[in-house]
Formats: structure tokens, C-alpha cells, sequence
């Protein structure tokens, strides 16, 4: 208790000095939590957009189908196995099946995938009732960015060319029934959604898919014959990365605001032991031991730390609970960067972020506060007294 009075009686006594890396580290503590709440809720939105719009509780793949690689989606069907069947009669799953096509809008020429998704399904957020119509030619789903990337709107026909499974060309007219708004790109941007039963009857595929979306609530799937499992995990893979890519790249800007922090604690207690020898010498004489010594400077320099989450509470919580609450608005450009953004990010705090950054923080403070005060050790009372140090 005695080596904290003096630790605040020391601090206070430095003014201006105190309060400049009080305010720097301050900064650190509230620009890192904000940062990271970003991207914690660019996470946490995207995986939620991406399992509810595309990949459900998980998927069956055939074993010929690669997203990658669009010279699989010829060989990439299969008839649909009696254990798969019965999920999606029980309505926890619905079945996709892709194919490769070309569409005609207004004179051009435009490769796509031909994706056939029941009308009736619910796994997925794809407003495909649309496509229970009745129209006299082929109704067509499209997303908003497909819409303005081809010049389509609701009610517009286009040609649509395709191969089936004996590798023959056919083409059909088919109508722009619906326009999604949709954060998923991957369902959106060269995709045309069609009857399942309808891209089945042009294509020779009858009761065929490519992959088979199961509901969230099932749970335990394995692989069946031809058709492999991929789990939520895996299929979110591509996002994890991309955010754990952008917070490795956050942290030169982490680092570049410890560095200025603890610099300017470096310096202040070298500063501090240099100018106050005659104080140390005085402490040691009266019977502190050199460890003791050491342990009240080092405890000056991470009380830097505790007033800077003081500080740094008074101004950065509101800020913080404001952002969270209006947002942050993206540009439209973003919509083409293949991540599923809304249009406004809303950042996503937790405990274990905030305590997580103020420990990273507090430590380094410390074990920099640490460092010039070993110098106190080889000191010898008698010159200290006197003004000198070695």
C-alpha cells in the first residue's frame, strides 16, 4: 500500500509528462478494441448472411463437384440416394443442381450458372417462390447485382443456352420473375435460379443433383455413397481467412501504437531514475532493499496503464456503444469485393476482447517500465546520495 501512494504521489508530481502517456495509451486501448470489434462483427455478419442464403446447416457435394473449377459441372450430378431422399421430404433439405449456360441479354453474349432450386424450399433465405409462377416460358430468378450488371429487370425475357447430359446445345426464353436483395455475392453475381424440376427436364437429369443444402437443425451428417459432407466450418472457411488476413494486417497499425506508447514510458522513466538518483539513494539508505526500489518505479511506469483505462473508458465507451448502435456506412464499391456486406457494418464487442487487449496492453507496460529500472541494481547508495550514478 505504502509503494502505491508513492507511485501516485510520483506520478501526479510529473504533470504535463503523466498525462501526455496517459493520453497515448489511452488511444492504443480504444482504437485496438474498436478495430477489432470490426472485424469481429465483419465475422460474425458475413457467416450469418452466408448460412442463411447459401450453405444452410452444410452440404452434400457430389464427388465430382468443385466450385473452382468449372469443368467439373458436366460430370458434377448424380440421382439423389433414398438416405437423402427422406430429408428432403421431411422438408431439411432441398437439393441444387448447377449446370453451365449462356444468356443473350440485349444482344450480348454472357456465361453463367444455371442453378435449378425447388420453389417450395425454406433452408435457404433465396426467395425462390417466386419461381412457382405460371408462366408460359422459363422463370428466372436473379440477384440485384446480375440485374444491373446485365441491364435486367422484372418482366424482361432472355435467351438462355445450355448442354445436357448428352452434351447437345438447346436454348430456351426464359422471364425475369424476381429480383433478390441478397448480401451473398456468391449467389448473385452470374447466377440465374430456376424450377429445380424444370432445369431437370431440359438437361436429362431427372431426380439429379449437385449439391444438397440440409437445414441448420440437422445435425451428425456423414458422407453418403457419392455424396461428401462438408460441415459449416468448412464451408466458411474462405471468410475465416479473409478476416483473420485483415486482422494481421491491423496489427502493423497495433504495434506502430504500443511502439509510440511505450517509447514514451521508456523515456519518461529513464528520465525519471535519472533525475530523481539522489531520491533512490536516499531510499535505499533509509532500508529499502534494491528490489523494492525496483518494484515502485516499475510500478509508477504501469500505472501509466490503469489511468490510461480510466481515461480511455471516459471517452471511448460512448463512442464505442454510438458506433455500435448507427454503424458504420460502407461504399457500394464494397458490394463487388466478394464479401457478404451489409450496408452498414455494425461492429461486435465482447468481454474476452476487451479484457484481452487491456492484458496485452498492461503487460507490455509493465515489462517496459521494467527494463530502465534494472539500472537501480548496480547503484550504490553513498554516490547516489551524492548526485552520481554508474
Amino acid at each position: 500500500m505504502l509503494a502505491l501512494k508513492l507511485a501516485y504521489r510520483n506520478l501526479k508530481g510529473a504533470g504535463l509528462r503523466t498525462w501526455l502517456n496517459v493520453v497515448v495509451l489511452s488511444l492504443a486501448y480504444v482504437l485496438i478494441i474498436w478495430h477489432q470489434g470490426i472485424f469481429t462483427g465483419m465475422l460474425k455478419h458475413g457467416s450469418r448472411a452466408v448460412i442463411e442464403d447459401e450453405i444452410g446447416g452444410g452440404q452434400y457435394w457430389h464427388k465430382n463437384y468443385d466450385p473452382f473449377d468449372p469443368l467439373s459441372y458436366d460430370e458434377s450430378h448424380g440421382p439423389i440416394p433414398a438416405e437423402l431422399a427422406g430429408l428432403i421430404e421431411d422438408k431439411k433439405a432441398t437439393p441444387i443442381l448447377i449446370r453451365q449456360a449462356a444468356i443473350y441479354p440485349e444482344g450480348r453474349v454472357q456465361t453463367v450458372l444455371l442453378k435449378g432450386i425447388e420453389p417450395g424450399q425454406t433452408i435457404l433465405g433465396i426467395p425462390s417462390a417466386s419461381l412457382d409462377k405460371e408462366e408460359d416460358v422459363l422463370p428466372v430468378l436473379i440477384g440485384r447485382r446480375m440485374a444491373r450488371s446485365t441491364s435486367l429487370d422484372i418482366g424482361d425475357y432472355l435467351t438462355i443456352r445450355w448442354r445436357d447430359v448428352q452434351g447437345t446445345f438447346d436454348a430456351v426464353e426464359g422471364k425475369i420473375v424476381e429480383i433478390m436483395n441478397t448480401k451473398v455475392v456468391v449467389i448473385d453475381k452470374g447466377q440465374l435460379w430456376v424450377p429445380l424440376a424444370e432445369l431437370q427436364k431440359m438437361t436429362g437429369m431427372k431426380d439429379e443433383a449437385t449439391i444438397i443444402v440440409v437445414s441448420q437443425n440437422v445435425q451428425g451428417q456423414e458422407d453418403v455413397s457419392d455424396w461428401k459432407f462438408k460441415d459449416q466450418k468448412f464451408l466458411l472457411t474462405d471468410i475465416n481467412q479473409m478476416v483473420r488476413s485483415k486482422r494481421i494486417s491491423a496489427g502493423i497499425l497495433y504495434v506502430v501504437l504500443l511502439f509510440l506508447a511505450m517509447l514514451a514510458i521508456f523515456d519518461t522513466q529513464v528520465l525519471s531514475i535519472f533525475k530523481r538518483r539522489k531520491e533512490i539513494g536516499t531510499l535505499i539508505a533509509l532500508g529499502m532493499t534494491r528490489r523494492q526500489v525496483i518494484s515502485l518505479f516499475t510500478l509508477e511506469g504501469a500505472m501509466h496503464g490503469i489511468l490510461a483505462i480510466g481515461i480511455g473508458a471516459i471517452y471511448g465507451i460512448p463512442w464505442i456503444i454510438l458506433y455500435s448502435k448507427t454503424g458504420m456506412k460502407l461504399p457500394q464499391a464494397t458490394e463487388d469485393y466478394g464479401f457478404a456486406l451489409a450496408e452498414r457494418l455494425f461492429p461486435s464487442y465482447s468481454v474476452g476482447l476487451v479484457l484481452g487487449t487491456v492484458l496485452i496492453v498492461m503487460v507490455t507496460v509493465t515489462i517496459v517500465s521494467y527494463l530502465p529500472t534494472r539500472k537501480i541494481s548496480k547503484m550504490k547508495p553513498t554516490e547516489a546520495l551524492k548526485g552520481k550514478i554508474s
